[in-house]
């Protein structure tokens, strides 16, 4: 069974640093895409960043230059640090077995994996 735990949320400053960790366990990182997203009460779960096993990853323009995501197949553990925190970045985070751009129903519904999520919160 696919379980992901994250890790590391926080509160920092704006133009801080985080970084999350994704624990993933009862899969092999060698063969799975791991999407990283976000979300705000009231608003959609977005995506912000997919790690692929044989791609470079991508980024929604918003993080683009100051999120960079990456792998550790030692630990399988996925890891997205953060640079640059802006306070519109304020969100509860959360990574998955699927990418996509907005998280739907088609998403939520038990054929993807997801963690509990870790809060970030950012301060001006």
């Amino acid at each position: 069974q696919a379980q992901l735990v994250e890790s590391g949320g926080g509160s920092v400053e704006a133009g801080g640093s985080l970084r999350l960790s994704c624990e993933v366990s009862g899969f092999s990182l060698d063969y799975q895409v791991i999407g990283w997203f976000r979300q705000v009460p009231g608003k959609q779960r977005e995506g912000i960043t997919c790690s692929m096993p044989d791609a470079g990853p991508t980024y929604v323009d918003s993080v683009k230059g100051r999120f960079a995501v990456s792998r550790d197949k030692v630990t399988n553990t996925v890891f997205l640090q953060m640079n640059g925190l802006k306070p519109e970045d304020t969100a509860i985070y959360y990574c998955s077995t699927v990418c996509t751009s907005v998280a739907g129903p088609e998403h939520m519904g038990g054929k993807f994996s997801w963690g509990q999520g870790t809060q970030v919160t950012v301060t001006s």
